[in-house]
């Protein structure tokens, strides 16, 4: 970070675990749809189609939220953002007037520093809080304790992962897998309501 013309080196802290929200929600639905395509007794038999488009239908949602939680990160405000505890994932310790976001987008790790300074409270600035965004531009304005705040500048930096590539292709390869055997499904059931007797 270059600052009053000195290079500041942080790292993520060692002694703390920390999860990235998006991932783990992303693995929390997957597991959700794995739960009900094992939710029966492996000799169970399905009755109609019906109850095979409604199981298909269940699962290709949970697959659509995993796959949604790594292509859109959340929309934050900067108080959000200040208060989600990740200025202490760093060592040494961030300084105050830093605030940091990390998430997924796509197939990329993202890190946002935001750099801060106080708006003084004579100041003739007129004062408009930021809503929520994925990212804050310079001149966005909160209030953070008895303070209000505005960014100054902005530092972004992304990394491509690429098993986040690979989980994307596969969740398009999966939902492709379940419609295909709806589609299946579905012209067997209207051949059979439509056949004579």
């Amino acid at each position: 970070m270059p600052r009053n013309n000195q290079l500041l080196h942080f790292a993520f802290r060692e002694d703390k675990q920390w999860k990235l929200q998006q991932i783990q929600d992303a693995r929390n639905h997957v597991s959700q749809a794995i739960y009900l395509l094992n939710n029966r007794d492996e000799s169970y038999q399905f009755r109609t189609g019906a109850e095979v488009l409604k199981l298909m239908d269940a699962v290709m949602l949970q697959l659509t939220r995993a796959r949604n939680r790594l292509t859109t990160p959340a929309t934050l405000t900067l108080p959000e953002i200040a208060a989600s505890g990740l200025t202490r994932m760093f060592t040494p310790a961030l300084p105050s007037d830093l605030l940091v976001n990390v998430y997924i987008n796509l197939n990329k790790l993202c890190l946002t520093v935001y750099q801060l300074h106080t708006l003084q409270p004579n100041s003739t600035k007129n004062f408009r809080p930021a809503g929520g965004s994925v990212l804050h531009s310079p001149g966005a304005m909160f209030e953070w304790g008895a303070q209000r705040l505005e960014v100054s500048h902005v530092h972004k930096v992304e990394s491509v992962i690429p098993w986040l590539n690979d989980a994307l292709v596969f969740f398009t390869v999966s939902l492709q897998l379940c419609q295909q055997l709806k589609d299946k499904i579905s012209v067997f059931s209207s051949y059979w309501s439509y056949r004579p007797f």
